[in-house]
């Protein structure tokens, strides 16, 4: 048994499958439903009706007329007919049946049966006997064929989703809003074109206001759409009959006392209304809505592809005009063949004693016009379908372009379709054109873009974006947004915004409200293709002093970015091309508009230096590239850039110390960490840079350092960690400015007693070395000493004179030999608050004045050791249990 819940859905199929038939489809399905029944009519009537009756004509008759000589003597047994008849005469009384007349035949009931049905094969022709089981059975293949292209399993399931994805459209209250909306900007442009074209006029009197008043109403009362009623009128009609809206004419006596109320009235009804003013969607309609733009986007990609549906509907079209021509091709001829008399000739005479017989169909008469009614209704099938493929040849039905939609302003911009979508739109204009115009709402770019403007209305407001504003370490308030299918219109009311972060934001455009923007000096666009409008342009081009840019491909940057000439800071990061340049879309010479740039970062990867940042030589300062494992083969790129201050080239896969530094005059610092330096013995060529003050050369490969490095007299910083020294040169310490010095994390097994004479140093980090002992002058000499890290070293002790660095106010001796502190460590009252690093037991070998000194500092120490461990440092990292725990808790999570 079928439940009604099973039931419902094929209702529903068939219900919108009708949608894609045609008139001629639906005149045929009635012309099939004809024939068919037709051909149950005619095997009806043979299966219960269907028979011959026969008789046996006489020898003598026969052969008397076919031959007029007297016939030998016969057999009177089997010709009892030859007396002639018996008369009886008329008055016989009627209680007295009157004798047989006619001819006696002596066959028995059961002969003429057996006769009959032989008959029945013999004489009767096969289309009297089959006519209708061949009917039957061609009116089911016409059924079956008809509705073939909705059932085809290629065919079913494209069709099926396009009727839903119909129904939802026109179920969406958006396709309403769109079209209303669409109506109205018609209504207005077709109202100016009239105030264009109308001559001008002299004022008219009040009759004659009142009469285009009427005029008017009547034109604007929805005549123009046929699927919106509008009305204008902002009050609700007066049930009065003195009003306009019932009177057909108004008095001169009431327009002259009442003039000004009556004036009021006609206002309102003229106004238009503003084409922004629509009822706006809630959250689940708007969400629905955007779903249903991806839903049809999808479907129209999946449908353009390929054109199935369309051939499918060939086919049977042509299958079905080859059907109704073969069957009236055999089946007219045989019209001739339905008679009601039959002359039967069984060879059974020894059975009956007659060798012929006359026969009669009873059926015939009824069967030769079923026949004539079916091939009626099969000739105007016929014609039907020759229509059909007629009109599918001569029509281009494998693209379809909205011609209708183009008069509206909202929806100009629908894409023409092909292919399966299109078939399938010609196919439902055929059923109502409409229903391809409400489809038309979710084509629409512009009306998908309006659907997004107001569902960011909606939910990026400016309060929500006022609260996601946060305040950076210099103060300045900053705003990241992140995967947003454009930006909020609020956004641009922001007036006190500084920094704003893109990332992910599929259409961001910069429109001229952006001048709203007063404080916005920093831009960061993290994979967006933003787009800026011509008024927006120019402000940026004033404002704009740091741009962050992260892209894919180098096709992606902005060309707008090459006018912005009050740009300080440009920050690049991705694929770059390997050719030399930032990308084919930069061409040569290109960023000389940007006259104020004073820093530039590249992340990318490049095999040289690009010549087009060449250009901007005389104005950066500070140029830092990041080429993320690439091997930088040419530099000489960097000669043109001589006013250079600070230049960074890290993980360049740099060998050497590169020779287009000698051009670099003007060169402060110098950071080339994350290479592969082995060797540093072109130091001596820096000799003539006077104002290098800070050389990073952290994380290479550097085993020895040589004595060349003296000649740097000016250096202040010099960062050595994290290569592979085993000894320090004498040279190294008679650099008397040498503020800082980093040796983390290499082979040393001792630091030199020249280090006494580096007065000015503040910073010394030995941490990661191999060291057992410190010099003893250390101390009484670097009085400025104020951070020194000699954690995870192999100290037994501490030099002596460790109270004459008044100033060192962060001390670690993590990770050593040391079996006691000296009590000199009280002296030091820098280190009160948390300075000393050292372990808890080693911390108790203390004196207790001393402990008592250093205890409150302590406790927080251990605590806090995170947090003060490196302040104003690069020491050597360390990490304490808590943080091990804690990263690896977090891991775990992730």
């Amino acid at each position: 048994m079928f439940s009604l819940s099973e039931l419902v859905p094929l209702n529903q199929h068939q219900s919108r499958s009708k949608l894609l038939k045609p008139w001629w489809e639906v005149f045929m399905d009635y012309l099939v439903v004809l024939m068919l029944m037709a051909s149950v009519l005619a095997c009806t009537e043979q299966l219960s009706r269907d028979r011959v009756v026969c008789i046996p004509l006489d020898p003598r008759f026969t052969t008397n007329t076919s031959d007029p000589s007297p016939t030998p003597g016969g057999d009177v047994t089997l010709n009892p007919s030859s007396k002639p008849p018996t008369h009886f005469p008329q008055n016989t009384s009627p209680d007295l049946l009157p004798p047989a007349t006619g001819r006696r035949t002596h066959l028995v009931y059961q002969q003429y049966i057996y006769i009959s049905q032989v008959c029945y094969h013999e004489a009767l022709p096969l289309c009297s006997r089959f006519f209708p089981y061949m009917a039957l059975l061609q009116s089911l293949v016409l059924v079956a064929s008809g509705s073939f292209w909705l059932h085809f399993p290629h065919t079913s399931a494209r069709i099926e989703h396009f009727l839903a994805i119909l129904a939802k459209c026109c179920e969406s209250p958006w396709t309403s809003q769109a079209l209303s909306h669409a109506a109205q900007q018609e209504n207005i442009q077709e109202k100016e074109e009239a105030d264009k074209r109308r001559p001008p006029q002299p004022a008219p009197s009040l009759n004659s206001t009142s009469v285009t008043f009427r005029r008017r109403s009547s034109l604007d009362s929805g005549a123009e759409s046929p699927l919106l009623k509008r009305s204008y009128c902002a009050a609700p009609p007066s049930p009065c009959p003195s009003t306009l809206s019932c009177n057909s004419t108004i008095s001169n006596s009431s327009i002259s006392s009442g003039s000004q109320v009556h004036l009021s009235l006609f206002k309102p009804s003229v106004k238009v209304e503003n084409p922004r003013q629509v009822i706006s969607l809630d959250k689940s309609d708007g969400e629905q809505a955007r779903a249903l733009f991806e839903r049809v986007r999808k479907f129209r990609s999946h449908c353009e592809i390929s054109d199935v549906i369309y051939k499918v509907y060939l086919a049977q079209t042509i299958f079905k005009l080859l059907m109704v021509t073969l069957i009236v091709g055999y089946t007219i001829p045989l019209l001739s063949s339905f008679t009601f008399t039959h002359t039967c000739h069984p060879e059974e005479q020894a059975l009956v004693g007659y060798a012929t017989f006359e026969c009669i169909h009873v059926i015939s008469s009824l069967m030769r016009k079923l026949l004539v009614a079916y091939l009626s209704l099969l000739g105007l099938y016929g014609l039907l379908n020759l229509y059909t493929l007629c009109w599918i040849l001569h029509s281009s039905l494998r693209q379809y372009s909205f011609h209708s939609l183009k008069d509206l302003c909202s929806l100009i911009d629908v894409p023409d379709l092909r292919n399966d979508l299109a078939f399938l739109l010609h196919m439902l204009d055929q059923y109502d054109p409409l229903l391809a115009q409400r489809l038309s709402v979710f084509l629409s770019p512009v009306s998908e873009s309006r659907l997004l403007e107001e569902s960011l209305e909606r939910r990026w407001g400016e309060e929500k974006l006022r609260a996601m504003m946060t305040v950076d370490a210099d103060g300045g308030s900053r705003l990241q947004l992140v995967a947003l299918p454009r930006l909020p219109p609020a956004l641009f009311t922001l007036s006190q915004l500084q920094i704003l972060k893109l990332e992910l934001i599929t259409d961001a455009r910069f429109t001229a409200q952006v001048a709203n923007m007063a404080a916005l000096r920093e831009l960061h666009l993290y994979h967006c293709t933003a787009a800026v409008d011509p008024g927006a342009l120019g402000v940026l081009r004033e404002r704009l002093e740091v741009l962050h840019l992260t892209f894919t491909q180098a096709s992606e940057i902005p060309s707008w970015v090459l006018s912005l000439h009050s740009l300080h800071e440009l920050h690049l990061c991705g694929r770059l091309s390997s050719d030399g340049g930032v990308g084919r879309s930069w061409a040569l010479g290109s960023l000389r508009q940007l006259h104020h740039l004073r820093m530039l970062v590249v992340r990318g990867r490049l095999q040289r230096i690009p010549g087009e940042l060449c250009e901007v030589g005389g104005s950066v300062v500070r140029l830092e590239i990041y080429n993320e494992g690439t091997r930088l083969l040419i530099l000489t790129g960097l000669k043109r850039m001589v006013d250079l201050t600070e230049l960074l080239l890290q993980d360049c896969q740099l060998e050497r110390l590169p020779s287009v530094l000698l051009a670099l005059s003007n060169l402060r610092t110098l950071d080339l960490q994350h290479n592969n330096l082995r060797t540093l013995e072109e130091l001596l060529t820096l000799a003539h840079l006077r104002r290098l003050s800070c050389l990073r050369l952290a994380y290479n490969h550097v085993v020895v350092l040589p004595a060349s490095v003296g000649v740097l007299r000016g250096l202040e910083l010099l960062d050595l960690s994290n290569n592979q020294l085993r000894s320090l040169p004498p040279a190294l310490f008679s650099l008397r400015r040498l503020r800082r010095l980093l040796l983390a994390g290499n082979l040393l097994k001792e630091l030199p007693a020249e280090v006494k004479t580096l007065q000015l140093l503040t910073e010394l980090d030995l941490s990661g070395n191999r060291l057992e002992s410190l010099p003893s002058q250390l101390f009484r000499s670097c009085v400025e000493l104020r951070i020194l890290n000699v954690a995870h070293n192999s100290l037994s002790s501490l030099p002596g004179g460790i109270a004459a660095s008044g100033r060192l106010s962060r001390l670690d001796l993590r990770s050593n030999s040391l079996e006691e502190l000296p009590a000199e460590l009280g002296c030091c009252s820098g280190l009160h608050g948390g300075g000393l690093l050292v372990e808890e037991w080693l911390f108790l070998s203390l004196p207790p004045q001393v402990r008592d000194f250093l205890g409150r500092s302590f406790c927080t120490s251990e605590k806090h050791s995170e947090d003060h461990n490196r302040p104003e440092s690069d020491s050597f990292p360390y990490f304490s249990p808590t943080q091990w725990s804690f990263s690896s808790a977090l891991e775990s999570q992730i």
